[in-house]
């Protein structure tokens, strides 16, 4: 059987097209082994195979097609629908005409997991005529009709119609496609032809999709067949819009929680959403932060295991069923004791559910290790499962999750970590016992996520951008990760110095080895979970903040990968290069006074050594982290606090950061190198020319290096699940970040008070691209009510410009101004517009918290804050409060989301 592979495609000199699939004649989606496709002409490309009896004997071929340029860039257009019937025997020539399917193209979001799975009722389909023998298969798409709505298609000739709409040919709905078989071979070419909207209920054609009219060529004749994959209906531009809330699991709050929101509680949240008309749910990461069993571990973003849910929010009632009810009931003080408290009591209510768990493990295993449903869960998930487990087991014995400390078992094997698990070992039970509390919590997960669904509304996770650097997942593979590296954030409006977050960075080129099978397991397992995802920091994927692991503040860091400057494009510019004055920080007697005011002689007989007038770290100190090191076992008072972040600041006082092995040669700026005296100190001339290069270098000559960056690794990714992707693009954020993501089809997260056009102090709702999530305030933010009084001369221009209101602005956010805001957003064109809980409840004057400041969930500024902040009330007493919901459902419905 002869296949002709027709796309039309308008391409550049030196831009090459290749089709794939699954079978051999297409290189068995072997990308490499891709066939080739030729110029036909100035709209067309084409390929011919030959399929052999055994493609033929599979019955079906699927294929796709992949753009190539001269740059070695690699685009492989979305979505896996592409399928032909090859089993007809009488068939011995098959010609397809095809659109490329861009990723970006907005309707593709709808064929995503959760619009076909939850939010995209099944649509109704006519009865359509079958015909014995045809010549031509119409296929085209159309994800937003109505429950009653079809597709039909009108055309130039009498099996089309001749263009009349009284009896249109209807198509039937299978998988992505409306298709349609016609037999023209008594008919005339070319074929003029149009899809339409056809009513069932009222019989008639309600419209044409825009546009010129669609044309077919000839080729038929005994044995051949044309298939038409038409792409997209050209209907009116899609207008589906929802709302939803965000909020972290911790912060849940019912009358059963047990000091901490639970899995079991997201049914409330469930109910709750439904009656406001929410249809999405946003969580910040699950996953298991149990490093050193203290609130140091509340910090969602530090995992130990990428895999591994959190036992924070395991239900205690629910694992000891009615059997074990006494374990729990014995609880009861202690958990009226901590529900009742403002904020999560992290410490002990992690102490305590431990406690019950090994308890009902003891009681249980018996049954629970035969149970076909554990069964099943491990052998899905073994291959994080029994490493996790066997992580958990070895930190609890030594002490300590770093495994590099521990006395057996530091360098990860797994022979070994799988003999150190075996059932036939004594502390069996103790490695059980996590597998154990992980299927519990995948259950009650799963059974949260599935009662949303029935209720129409879908659950999106949280993908962190890093992991933590004592945790499971460097232990088993280091290789994956950049050891000697700190991920973080450069310096912004909320954070001066900049975010160390501690982790490693990736080995991409490590990754990219074996397809990234790291992230495509974590996604799989995501997909269990959640219909969306949020990629935290999604700069990440273009160029990551590295700091070096002597530094503790983000300010010492610089993007990785990027291009330096050479030193020769100094001496072009003029500048003559001292590198102990542009690499090492600059200290005279005036940088010290400024830095440390009177107490400047006791820094220079302790932390100093004096040369001529200029002076240097004393070895012992001349790094951040020997700094801190060394104030750890000093007293914790505000003179200390002085004297240790003054010395940060000496040690940052760096204008350029050298290249590691460029012998001197390439050197990066340190970021706001024109803010540090050290730059203050050098003369005009030298000064400007600096500021042209640091802007060249940030602003400039990255972009589309990072551009590249970013496509070798989105693109795989994304074609590795069908959930919504959804991207953290705040902060420092390249030119070339929009349209990536633009291109992928990823949705941007749009913020009112972080504009991403540096000529704007804030950002309008009614600006978002409809591809977007628009939020007046995320998790790392002060809430509405918060940033209100945070500066009072930014909100009076807010108030005045964004707003539109006269006069003075309130001091305090009034319920009427948290409404306004809210309002604007759910009006905005965006897909999506999401709040924090805390938000909705700031429309109510009677409902919101009294202090706005116990309302923010993290202090980005802070590497140790605290994550505890819960819901003031139930959410059984919110349900029950008839006007606030009805206000706020009525805002969302006449949105229109």
């Amino acid at each position: 059987m002869i296949v002709n592979f027709y796309l039309r495609y308008s391409t550049k000199y030196g831009q090459r097209l290749y089709v794939s699939g699954d079978c051999d004649a297409l290189g068995n989606n072997n990308i490499s082994k891709a066939i080739p496709l030729y110029f036909f002409n100035e709209e067309l490309w084409l390929a011919k195979v030959d399929l052999s009896e055994k493609d033929i004997a599979k019955g079906s071929l699927q294929y796709k097609f992949i753009y190539r340029d001269n740059t070695g860039a690699e685009i492989i257009e979305w979505g896996d629908d592409r399928i032909i019937d090859v089993s007809k025997t009488t068939i011995k020539e098959i010609t397809t005409i095809d659109f490329w399917n861009h990723a970006g193209q907005v309707e593709n979001a709808f064929f995503t997991q959760p619009f076909q799975e939850v939010l995209l009722k099944t649509l109704s389909t006519a009865k359509v005529a079958t015909v014995k023998s045809y010549t031509h298969e119409l296929k085209v798409k159309a994800p937003l009709l109505k429950e009653d709505e079809v597709i039909c298609v009108i055309g130039s000739n009498d099996t089309l119609g001749n263009w009349k709409t009284d009896k249109p040919l209807l198509l039937n709905k299978s998988g992505n496609w409306w298709s349609v078989k016609i037999d023209l071979a008594d008919e005339s070419f070319p074929v003029l032809y149009k899809y339409a909207v056809y009513g069932i209920t009222d019989k008639k054609v309600r419209f044409f999709e825009a546009g010129g009219n669609r044309a077919m060529q000839g080729g038929t004749g005994k044995g051949k067949l044309t298939i038409l994959h038409d792409g997209f209906a050209q209907l009116p531009f899609p207008n589906w819009k929802g709302a939803g809330v965000a909020i972290p699991v911790f912060s849940l709050r019912t009358t059963k929680s047990f000091g901490t929101g639970e899995f079991t509680d997201i049914r409330q949240l469930v109910d709750w959403s439904k009656l406001n008309g929410l249809k999405l749910i946003q969580l910040l990461p699950v996953n298991d932060t149990t490093a050193t069993h203290t609130w140091m571990d509340s910090y969602p973003y530090a995992a130990i295991s990428a895999f591994a849910l959190h036992p924070l929010f395991i239900n205690l009632e629910k694992v000891a069923g009615e059997i074990n009810a006494d374990v729990v009931k014995a609880l009861s003080a202690d958990q009226k004791r901590l529900n009742v408290l403002p904020a999560v009591d992290y410490d002990a209510v992690m102490a305590i559910k431990f406690a019950a768990l090994k308890k009902l493990y003891n009681l249980q295993k018996r049954e629970f290790l035969k149970d076909p449903g554990f069964k099943a869960f491990f052998d899905s998930n073994k291959h994080w499962l029994i490493p996790y487990a066997a992580f958990c087991y070895l930190r609890d014995k030594y002490g300590v999750s770093d495994y590099s400390k521990w006395p057996t078992n530091s360098i990860y094997s797994k022979n070994e970590i799988e003999q150190l698990a075996a059932s036939s070992e004594k502390h069996y039970d103790e490695i059980a016992l996590h597998y154990f509390i992980q299927y519990h919590l995948h259950i009650q997960l799963k059974e949260a996520t599935a009662y949303a669904h029935e209720n129409g509304i879908i659950v999106k996770g949280d993908l962190p951008i890093g992991i933590y650097r004592y945790g499971c997942d460097a232990w088993m593979a280091p290789e994956l990760y950049n050891m000697d590296a700190q991920a973080g954030a450069p310096p912004d409006d909320f954070a001066i110095k900049g975010q160390n977050w501690g982790f490693p960075t990736y080995n991409w080129k490590k990754m990219q080895e074996d397809g990234f099978a790291w992230w495509r397991q974590r996604f799989h397992q995501m997909s269990e979970y959640f219909d969306a995802f949020r990629i935290d920091h999604i700069l990440g994927f273009f160029r990551i903040w590295s700091i070096p692991v002597h530094a503790v503040e983000g300010i010492m860091g610089k993007f990785v990968p990027a291009i330096p400057v050479h030193i020769s494009e100094f001496h072009q510019n003029n500048i003559s290069i001292d590198h102990y004055r542009y690499c090492a920080p600059f200290i005279n007697d005036s940088v010290l006074y400024e830095v440390f005011g009177y107490d400047v002689h006791y820094v220079k007989d302790n932390f100093l050594n004096n040369y001529d007038g200029n002076y240097h770290l004393k070895e012992e100190f001349n790094t951040q982290r020997k700094v801190e090191q060394y104030f750890a076992g000093q007293p914790n008072d505000d003179f200390q606090h002085k004297i240790k972040y003054g010395l940060f600041d000496l040690i940052s006082n760096i204008i350029l950061i050298e290249e590691e092995g460029s012998g001197g040669q390439q050197f990066h700026f340190r970021i706001n190198a024109d803010q540090t005296s050290s730059f203050r100190y050098l003369d005009g001339h030298t000064q400007s020319k600096l500021k042209e290069l640091y802007v060249n270098y940030f602003y400039s000559r990255q972009d589309d290096f990072w551009k590249k960056e970013a496509l070798h690794k989105l693109p795989e990714l994304k074609r590795s699940t069908n959930m919504l992707v959804c991207g953290e693009d705040l902060g420092m954020v390249p030119d070339c970040v929009p349209d990536v993501m633009q291109q992928l089809g990823m949705l941007s997260l749009e913020i009112q008070r972080m504009p991403k056009d540096s000529t704007k102090e804030f950002f309008h709702p009614a600006d978002a691209p409809y591809l977007s999530v628009v939020t007046p305030s995320t998790h790392d933010m002060s809430t509405i009510r918060g940033w209100w009084e945070e500066d009072a001369v930014k909100t009076q221009r807010f108030y005045n410009n964004e707003l539109g209101h006269y006069g003075g602005a309130p001091y305090f956010c009034d319920a009427w101004i948290n409404k306004e805001i809210v309002v604007q957003h759910l009006f905005s064109p965006a897909m999506w517009s999401i709040f924090q809980l805390q938000d909705i409840l700031g429309i109510n004057d009677k409902l919101r918290r009294d202090n706005p400041n116990d309302e923010r969930i993290n202090v980005p500024a802070n590497p140790k804050h605290y994550w505890q902040y819960r819901m003031h009330m139930t959410f059984e007493d919110l349900i029950k409060e008839t006007e606030f919901n009805t206000e706020f459902g009525g805002l969302v419905k006449a949105s229109g989301r």
